[in-house]
């Protein structure tokens, strides 16, 4: 018997205390990804002046980043079925830690390319986290509060998504920065060369302690009392219940689930990650629009702690998913028909771009039940079942992309019509698609 298969245990066989501990290891987990992704939301406008992009190129940060997903994931379930949890996750820190520090050569050569290398890289290590972490918080427990866990882990998350971008703001930008980008059109080639280098070789001392950080950390979870969970092996009847399926495509809850994944993560990252040039649209300044992300991440970490206190209690996991994807419909239609200058938060502004951060209410509980369902009686499949809805995280990708086309060729408002059939398929989901257990072809 190898070391791996001897420290290995049951979720159920841990003590309250070890599992506690574990909850806290894993939401520190949680907190990195949060951290390392929704910056995102500031280097997108950032890559925007200091490259000189159309929305289109600009969202490929986006794009770089979680492509990597769909790449990595189902490479990152074999890493850990053959390491075990601990190992794969230093693997991923590292691989993480090495995208950061590519930043270095790419802000010296300003090449946005290098950046976006240095991006998937980061994507990639990011992606055999989460193939580890999520099916982990998972099964750490009772099915019926799963979603309640994941809603713990979501404060985490983005309680860093508050953090991430107005710290990398303040270390990055200055107050003089407003001015300089005014006055960029107006200067020569050389001058305007110059000031945007300069610029752009800010992110370099930030980068290398991310990326000096992800390294320790590799070395912390591994040699941290973390354990290794069992699930490779079932239960007699659900092993006589999944007898014969050979492929996880046999599974239709869970390939419904990765696509309704592809689709709420999109609606996600656009809420958070437009929101921005949503409000330079109005004529906001970068300066001022930078902490609307950060309204967005705080609807959404509302939602987290209505989770957290009323499921299973009072709402099931499932319907809570309903309610939020019914919600972000609402609102969809909203942002783009309401019309009405307001000023709130110190902000005036059309009263659209408060529906977009209240987008962040909306998908707050998806992930949450979502994921559930999806690994529901996979047994020996959770580890490539959920390599599978890591997948979908590549919607990150993909919708962004989609949105920045309709923002250059109609409007950046008009653009945010690709949610509505987002939300929509989440509707049929939460209400009908997670039920489904054989297909009917």
């Amino acid at each position: 018997m190898s070391e791996l298969q001897e420290k290995v245990v049951k979720a159920s066989s841990l003590s309250r205390k070890q599992t506690l501990i574990s909850i806290f290891i894993i939401g520190i987990l949680f907190f990195i990804f949060g951290f390392v992704s929704w910056v995102n939301s500031i280097l997108i406008p950032y890559f925007k002046i200091a490259c000189e992009l159309s929305h289109f190129k600009a969202y490929l940060v986006t794009f770089a980043f979680y492509i990597s997903y769909f790449v990595m994931s189902v490479p990152a379930s074999y890493l850990l079925k053959r390491t075990g949890f601990k190992k794969g996750m230093m693997t991923g820190f590292w691989i993480m830690a090495l995208g950061a520090f590519i930043f270095v050569p790419a802000a010296l050569t300003r090449t946005y390319e290098i950046f976006l290398i240095g991006l998937f890289t980061i994507g990639a290590g990011l992606s055999v986290l989460q193939t580890a972490a999520n099916p982990y918080i998972t099964v750490l427990g009772p099915k019926e509060s799963a979603a309640q866990r994941i809603s713990i882990m979501g404060i985490f998350n983005k309680g860093a998504g508050i953090i991430a971008p107005l710290l990398f703001a303040a270390v990055i930008l200055k107050a003089t920065d407003t001015d300089l980008f005014a006055k960029l059109s107006g200067m020569g080639v050389e001058e305007k060369g110059k000031a945007l280098d300069e610029l752009i070789r800010r992110v370099i001392i930030p980068y290398i302690c991310v990326g000096s950080v992800l390294v320790l950390l590799g070395f912390l979870v591994r040699y941290s009392p973390l354990p290794e969970i069992d699930t490779e092996h079932e239960s007699e009847e659900l092993a006589f219940s999944n007898m014969g399926k050979k492929s996880i495509l046999a599974f239709p809850h869970l390939v419904l689930g990765a696509i309704g994944i592809f689709l709420h993560v999109g609606t996600q990252v656009i809420a958070i990650d437009t929101i921005i040039g949503y409000a330079n649209s109005m004529q906001i300044p970068l300066m001022e629009a930078k902490t609307f992300p950060a309204y967005t991440l705080a609807a959404t970490i509302c939602g987290y702690i209505f989770g957290i206190i009323a499921i299973p209690r009072w709402v099931s996991q499932v319907n809570a998913l309903r309610f939020c994807t019914l919600l972000g419909t609402v609102l969809t239609l909203l942002i783009i028909f309401s019309k009405g200058e307001v000023r709130f938060l110190g902000h005036t502004a059309d009263i659209s771009i408060w529906f977009v951060v209240l987008l962040g209410l909306a998908n707050s509980l998806v992930w949450a039940g979502i994921w559930p369902l999806a690994l529901d009686e996979l047994g020996k499949f959770t580890k490539l079942g959920a390599s599978v809805m890591i997948m979908g995280l590549c919607g990150n990708a993909i919708l962004p992309l989609i949105y920045g086309y309709l923002a250059d060729h109609f409007s950046v408002r008009n653009a945010y019509w690709v949610l509505l059939p987002c939300y929509l398929y989440l509707v049929f989901y939460a209400v009908y698609g997670h039920r489904i257990r054989k297909w009917l072809f």
